[in-house]
């Protein structure tokens, strides 16, 4: 599980690499920003994932 938080987190950066290109003019809107929100999406459910609760054992 730590592992795809790792690759969550360099995900999102490289995906905010992106939008600086694409504020420069280099790179198109439409793929960086879904794509940048997808990452932060998908982190966020790994890491929330893990912290659900279960139900008593018994």
């Amino acid at each position: 599980m730590f592992f795809f938080l790792i690759i969550g987190f360099i995900g999102i950066i490289g995906s905010f690499f992106l939008v600086i290109l694409t504020i420069l003019g280099i790179f198109p809107a439409w793929i960086s920003f879904p794509l940048l929100l997808l990452t932060i999406f998908l982190t966020l459910y790994l890491h929330n994932g893990r912290h659900r609760f279960k139900g008593f054992r018994y």
